[in-house]
């Protein structure tokens, strides 16, 4: 499955991304041509989120991604 992280998008995109209604289908269009179709889940139970993390991991991650944008920015 792909993952695509909200934080990584512009602010617009994000918010129409994270409003659509369960069943409603936003579509993905480059150059005229529909090229991808997402449909609103309304919110995932909690049993599908991502695991925690042991706290060693989680702050190893979160350095990791702190680095990846600083590097990405200089």
């Amino acid at each position: 499955m792909k993952r695509i992280d909200l934080d990584d998008l512009p602010p617009k995109v994000a918010a129409l991304l994270a409003g659509a209604e369960p069943g409603e289908e936003v579509l993905l269009v480059q150059n005229g041509a529909v090229v991808g179709r997402l449909t609103g889940g309304g919110g995932e139970p909690e049993a599908q989120a991502e695991p925690e993390l042991p706290p060693e991991e989680n702050a190893k991650e979160i350095f990791e991604q702190f680095r990846s944008i600083v590097e990405d920015e200089f």
